[in-house]
């Protein structure tokens, strides 16, 4: 599900408790706030698993709290690729580069883990990276590939492509 919503305290909680209201599994929650643009709303997208004939009342619930539907959709990224990046991902912001997949609409990112040794050393990355269309996956490696090269990272690739 895609969702809008009013940028202030408590509407992404009020948003994702009617999930567990109707039974549903969150699986992921990607919130992406642009300070650049001086909005009132915000955008959220959510993964979830949803017991068979419980979508109407979820979406009755959502509308109660105010929350605006954009999408929603089954299925929609069904093509995955799993990548290793080793470099000093924190210093060179990994939220800007998890950002820079998200953003795109045809692909995120679906799973992460990081180890980090200590603080001057490099810490790596497995990052699992979903797509609609082998295109949009391809075009999504392009975007992690550039953004890698810029930051100086080690992109190792791939460890898993599963369609």
């Amino acid at each position: 599900m895609k969702l809008e919503m009013k940028d202030s305290p408590g509407q992404l909680v009020a948003a994702l408790k009617p999930i567990s209201d109707v039974g549903g599994n969150i699986i992921a929650v990607i919130h992406q706030r642009e300070p650049e643009l001086d909005q009132d709303t915000l955008n959220v997208q959510i993964v979830l698993e949803l017991p068979e004939g419980r979508l109407d009342k979820l979406i009755a619930l959502l509308k109660e709290q105010g929350v605006h539907i954009q999408r929603i959709g089954k299925k929609r990224l069904l093509f995955k690729r799993t990548v290793i990046l080793i470099g000093h991902l924190m210093h060179t912001d990994l939220s800007d580069t998890v950002d820079r997949i998200d953003s795109t609409g045809f692909a995120e990112v679906s799973d992460l883990s990081m180890s980090m040794p200590a603080v001057n050393e490099r810490s790596s990355s497995r990052i699992t990276i979903k797509a609609v269309s082998k295109k949009d996956m391809a075009a999504a490696m392009t975007i992690l590939r550039t953004v890698a090269r810029q930051k100086s990272l080690l992109l190792l690739e791939p460890l898993e492509d599963v369609a």
